[in-house]
């Protein structure tokens, strides 16, 4: 059976969130052999899985009586917050008591507590946030590093690639996912030192390096994981939510403008539905963190129990694909 630890008093919908998502994840699921463990205030847990009138030995709850605030500062909260609900949670995944973590909280806390309790995969300098986001033709790219290192070198920006690489293969089911380099233009000469120097070494790795992707081409379809740096991907990331919700306030003065727009609204509004959901991030999930040495998925901070669900749905993937091991694989064979 596969074990996912819920933070379940992380983000901004705790606790009822991640409770009604995890128990219509094991609802949905009763077959994959998941138990969930929820952590947080065993008391406040109680009462929300007793409202869902929800029993079985598949959801348990982990006391923690800590919560590590959004606002927190990151390496303080993980050291002076020791029986948090999200460390508490870090911590079975480090020993191996779960398959991995799902949290909605604070996303720099997350990533110090697991980068000190989880720990690297042998080999790996720097792990990597990895948003996924929608394309034009339905299919999902995987952004590498969305925001965890500002900074990179050209041997960590190829470790990026392998590890998107490894995950997309594993979790979407892609044969040979394609894989770019985001830079200011598609010609190798584009770029600075170290993303000429990455597209380079790229060339030379076991996987299918389809060459550089300008961002206005990142939802395009036409690649499977775009690697950069955590500055520009955090950059990317927020560029796009920005555009999408700019887009979508635009759109909607411009429909309730008139009469006539109204009507025209009326009309396309399922077709309006299904757009809003392809962008939605709740249809996603979360953000893997790829690098450390189990399992760690980091949902949206707003997440409601669809996202939570979701995210569960990513995690249990995640686990099912054996994504550490496959990156670690894929590492040692490079260095031989």
């Amino acid at each position: 059976y596969m074990r996912i630890v819920v933070d379940a008093f992380g983000g901004d919908n705790s606790p009822t969130a991640a409770v009604k998502g995890s128990i219509d994840f094991l609802n949905l699921h009763s077959d994959l052999g998941v138990e969930i463990v929820l952590s947080g205030d065993e008391e406040v847990l109680k009462k929300e899985i007793a409202k869902l009138e929800f029993s079985s030995d598949k959801l348990t709850i982990l006391h923690a009586q800590e919560v590590i605030s959004s606002h927190e500062q990151p390496s303080l909260a993980v050291k002076q917050k020791a029986n948090s609900s999200m460390m508490k949670a870090i911590n079975m995944v480090a020993a191996k008591e779960a398959d991995c973590i799902v949290s909605s909280g604070n996303t720099g806390a997350l990533l110090v507590g697991s980068l000190l309790k989880i720990k690297r995969i042998s080999g790996i300098k720097r792990p990597a946030l990895c948003p996924i986001m929608p394309t034009v033709n339905g299919s999902q790219v995987l952004l590498i590093d969305g925001g965890a290192n500002v900074d990179c070198t050209s041997e960590q920006l190829v470790q990026f690639a392998i590890m998107g690489s490894k995950y997309m293969a594993a979790v979407n089911n892609i044969a040979e996912p394609r894989v770019a380099l985001i830079s200011n233009g598609t010609e190798d000469e584009k770029g600075n030192e170290v993303v000429k120097e990455t597209n380079t070494l790229l060339k030379t790795m076991p996987i299918s390096f389809v060459g550089n992707c300008e961002c206005r081409d990142i939802l395009s379809g036409n690649y499977d994981v775009c690697v950069c740096d955590g500055f520009v991907g955090n950059a990317i990331l927020k560029s796009i939510e920005g555009a999408v919700s700019t887009f979508g306030a635009v759109l909607k003065q411009e429909l309730m403008s008139n009469f006539t727009s109204k009507l025209g609204a009326l009309i396309i509004r399922k077709s309006l539905k299904r757009l809003k959901k392809r962008f939605d991030y709740k249809e996603v999930g979360g953000a893997p963190l790829l690098g450390v040495n189990g399992g760690v998925i980091k949902a949206h901070g707003s997440s409601d129990e669809r996202a939570f669900y979701n995210a569960i749905m990513q995690a249990y993937k995640f686990v099912s694909g054996n994504v550490v091991d496959k990156i670690s694989d894929s590492l040692a064979n490079i260095e031989e």
